[in-house]
């Protein structure tokens, strides 16, 4: 992606997805996470103003709480804070939710791996908030994938993407299917356009 005017690039300022990430990251993430927390299918454009129009096409809509594998609330895509059991949102509060939460990743996910600022890392940046997003900031900044991607080991920190398989179930850490699943998906996105 080329800089001008007109396109945002990652580390712009500014309160939206598109000002952390850029463009193209941040519309791969507003398809992509749907996909990866709920399994539906959406349509995502970011105008050049950063504003993101997203649009259910298929698939689940959560927009009831529910429990997920370990047992913490959650509803729409995967959102976790401030939700209780017996909450109900629109899908519009729902969209603005998934985007808030997801600008939140990405900004933690750029301030601890800066390299990711760097032109032609747009999968790498996918990958890295995709897994945020679901093991947090804080595991993500500690993590192997972090530390590789800071020292430019581009593949090595992609690989390290199938670590994140496991989820306390009953007390018991384990490797999960989905997880492991989820993982692989991850790390696909991760290796695109590495040499």
């Amino acid at each position: 992606m080329a800089d001008n005017p007109k396109t945002l690039s990652p580390g712009a300022k500014g309160g939206t997805l598109a000002a952390v990430v850029g463009l193209l990251s941040a519309t791969l993430l507003l398809v992509e996470t749907p996909k990866e927390e709920s399994g539906r299918t959406v349509q995502a454009t970011v105008a050049t103003d950063g504003t993101a129009m997203v649009r259910h096409v298929s698939g689940p809509q959560y927009l009831s709480a529910y429990r997920d594998i370990a047992g913490v609330p959650t509803a729409c895509d995967g959102i976790t804070q401030g939700v209780e059991m017996g909450q109900h949102y629109t899908e519009a509060q729902c969209g603005a939710l998934l985007e808030a939460e997801l600008t939140k990743h990405a900004r933690g996910v750029m301030r601890c791996t800066p390299p990711l600022a760097e032109p032609g890392r747009d999968y790498q940046r996918v990958a890295a908030v995709l897994l945020a997003y679901n093991i947090g900031v804080g595991g993500y900044c500690g993590s192997t994938v972090a530390r590789r991607f800071n020292a430019g080991e581009w593949r090595a920190g992609c690989d390290a993407f199938d670590m994140w398989n496991k989820a306390r179930v009953n007390g018991v850490l384990r490797p999960v299917a989905g997880l492991t699943a989820r993982r692989g998906r991850e790390r696909a996105i991760c290796l695109k356009g590495l040499a």
